[in-house]
């Protein structure tokens, strides 16, 4: 059992910690992503280089690898969804190629979910999506659907996910601790906006 959790850890891991956002604007001529804006890989500040389709492309491809790293624990080593789960966020959030400078993990994340618990998926994209089109702070929108998770979770009553998704929603939101303090101060760009 050990070596099975080892395993999964570590091919989720690999698999979190492709850095989509930065391959793609280099494949496109965008430059490399970690010079522009905020300096983040993920969708929100690809869509900074211009180009909506590559962000989108982004966020899918995001969180393509989460539900990929859970469904594959569920195919071939079911029991083991949790550290699939984990071991694809940490890699977004950390992914040694980048000395563990990642993204944020949101659409991450949301693709963990996909197949880990759909009803939280859905509040989440809901959450997410609302904010985004309300508020139009990224970082707000991202915090909020990460918090749901766990919340949902609870309300459902499902013991065996609520600690791992905790977790996971606090990691997301710790990489927004920059965020958080620019929201403080007023400076927290909105979408479509420069960055504060």
């Amino acid at each position: 059992m050990n070596s099975t959790i080892f395993l999964v850890l570590g091919l989720s891991y690999l698999l979190g910690s492709i850095p989509f956002g930065l391959l793609l604007t280099r494949a496109f001529g965008k430059g490399d992503i970690r010079k522009i804006g905020s300096g983040n890989i993920g969708a929100t500040n690809v869509l900074r280089t211009g180009s909506k389709g590559l962000a989108a492309a982004t966020l899918l491809l995001d969180a393509a690898k989460g539900a990929l790293a859970v469904w594959l624990a569920q195919g071939y080593w079911p029991g083991f969804e949790l550290h699939a789960a984990a071991g694809a966020l940490i890699g977004h959030l950390y992914p040694v190629w980048l000395r563990f400078r990642g993204g944020k993990g949101v659409a991450t994340l949301l693709g963990i979910l996909i197949p880990l618990l759909p009803i939280a998926a859905l509040i989440y994209a809901v959450v997410w999506i609302g904010l985004l089109l309300t508020v139009r702070i990224s970082s707000v929108a991202g915090m909020a659907a990460a918090a749901s998770a766990p919340v949902t979770a609870g309300v459902v009553g499902d013991q065996a996910r609520f600690p791992l998704l905790l977790g996971l929603a606090l990691l997301v939101i710790w990489k927004h601790r920059d965020n958080v303090r620019r929201l403080f101060a007023g400076k927290e760009p909105r979408v479509g906006r420069a960055k504060g």
